[in-house]
């Protein structure tokens, strides 16, 4: 176990969990704070998360969108990076505890800003992610890059019809943002982009399939945006299922009811989850801790200035939050993590507080396809080409990095205004090594020593090689002076 005293410890010491938009907005808006922050992150990119399908689809490169956290933060003197995943907030002692591999670390704080996100949900059929990957990390988006584009593959080389079928079978479940962009890439993917490229399959009959429980397409844009997206999709050939409620995913299927109790089976190789979002277990711990409430997904409820009840120095943001029904997307955990950065520099230079926090609204967006999307934007709504131009903007202007931004606009104009798509390699290890890794009892642990165990093998080596050795000596001993098979004293 390691204790990071490297800061000076006489200065107020701020702690971010999280990497995502609430942890960089927020250790970036402390920058000229007369404070030391380390940020404590289970990865070592920052990741825009609303464009995973695009590197799922081949538009996209993981760079792109998962820029280094350290690179964006080296200008930042009074910041550093911990790569941990958090396993305890300790809110007695005020430490943060996190681990990777076998090395724990623990690291103190004044003041928390807690942005550790929300994880995928599956509804408590959490083996259903096997054979459906989710859509919140990288690993999730080079797994289904994998999976998509080797269908394909497989199916080019298949002479059994209904094993083609199968392959050329994509189902997205959740009609969500996050669902309707993945189903119409796969779409435009099969029907426009891969049209040309195979010799036995013809692309274009490949199915996608969109299921959702709810009764509409994109809930939380209206009847109308919604009606307008599903008509969309099925412009696009996305054959849009809704009231079909999943419930069993194995390696050649799902299964799914209706609302009238019908049950019904799909035979599909690909499957995609993109419904549901579950809290990270951290507002749990929390919680019992503080005597905070949570609701039914997990999040954690918090006073108006975002502070933990009881515990003024610690905030949470983002999508972990139960306060005023804000939705969990990355405004709101942009918005409330530079509300806690600025309430901490208050309380260092003695400032009043702030008001309650206040969420302004910027609108929701998703694109159905290349120069088609729908958008909200307050009382305001927007189809067609202008929604998309506008998603096009907001997208480009929250990729992080000059270079990221330029290359992303090349790709977009290759893909949208060509057919072709570059970033479509995939691996083995890509789609199997999770399932792999899944399957050891302590993960990527199991593979790695952990700290000592060299140095304590090596004494173990050589207190067995010293013991050999004694044992050698005696048995020479004994046959030179002829002892073996005589009786010893009593």
């Amino acid at each position: 176990m390691t204790n990071p005293q490297t800061q000076t410890r006489d200065r107020h010491q701020v702690v971010v969990i999280g990497s995502g938009f609430g942890g960089l907005f927020g250790t970036k808006a402390l920058r000229r704070a007369d404070a030391d922050v380390t940020m404590v992150a289970k990865t070592t990119h920052h990741l825009f998360q609303p464009l995973l399908y695009q590197v799922a689809t081949g538009i996209l490169s993981e760079g792109e969108i998962a820029p280094p956290t350290r690179e964006i933060l080296n200008g930042q003197d009074n910041a550093r990076v911990i790569l941990g995943e958090v396993t305890d907030i300790d809110l007695e002692t005020r430490t943060v505890t996190s681990r990777v591999l076998h090395r724990e670390t623990v690291t103190p704080y004044d003041s928390l800003i807690v942005a550790a996100g929300a994880g995928q949900s599956y509804f408590g059929n959490d083996h259903f992610s096997e054979f459906a990957p989710g859509m919140k990390s990288i690993d999730d988006a080079l797994e289904l890059r994998g999976r998509i584009f080797g269908a394909f593959e497989l199916a080019e080389i298949s002479d059994d019809e209904d094993e083609i079928q199968r392959l050329l079978t994509f189902v997205v479940v959740g009609a969500g943002p996050t669902g309707v962009e993945m189903a119409g890439q796969i779409a435009e993917l099969a029907h426009r982009t891969l049209k040309r490229d195979f010799r036995r399959i013809n692309t274009r009959e490949a199915r996608v399939i969109l299921l959702d429980a709810a009764p509409q397409v994109l809930p939380p844009f209206g009847a109308k945006l919604g009606s307008r997206a599903a008509k969309d999709l099925e412009k696009l050939g996305v054959e849009v299922m809704l009231g079909a409620m999943v419930t069993d995913v194995d390696e050649r299927g799902l299964e799914f009811q209706l609302k009238d109790g019908t049950r019904e089976r799909i035979e599909a190789v690909t499957k995609v989850w993109a419904a549901g979002v579950a809290a990270s277990p951290l507002g749990r711990q929390l919680a019992e801790q503080s005597g905070a409430t949570l609701d039914r997904a997990g999040r954690i409820g918090v006073n108006p200035d975002l502070t933990l009840p009881g515990h003024p120095e610690v905030f949470v943001v983002g999508d972990m939050i139960a306060l005023d029904n804000l939705p969990g997307v990355a405004q709101v955990a942009i918005q409330g993590s530079k509300y806690a950065a600025k309430e901490i520099v208050n309380r260092i230079e003695g400032k009043p507080a702030q008001g309650p926090f206040n969420y302004w609204d910027k609108g929701s967006m998703a694109t159905i396809s290349r120069f088609s999307a729908v958008a909200m934007v307050g009382k305001l709504r927007f189809t067609g080409f202008i929604a998309w131009l506008m998603w096009l903007g907001l997208h480009l202007v929250y990729i992080t990095g000059f270079k990221n931004q330029i290359t992303a606009l090349l790709h977009w104009a290759v893909s949208f205004i060509g057919r072709g798509r570059s970033e479509r390699t995939s691996t083995e290890q890509q789609i199997f090594a999770r399932a792999a890794l899944k399957r050891l009892k302590g993960g990527a642990s199991d593979l790695v020593a952990p700290p000592g165990a060299y140095e304590a093998a090596q004494s173990l080596i050589e207190v067995t090689r010293a013991d050999l050795e004694a044992k050698a000596a005696e048995e020479t001993r004994l046959t030179d002076e002829h002892q073996r098979g005589v009786k010893q004293d009593a």
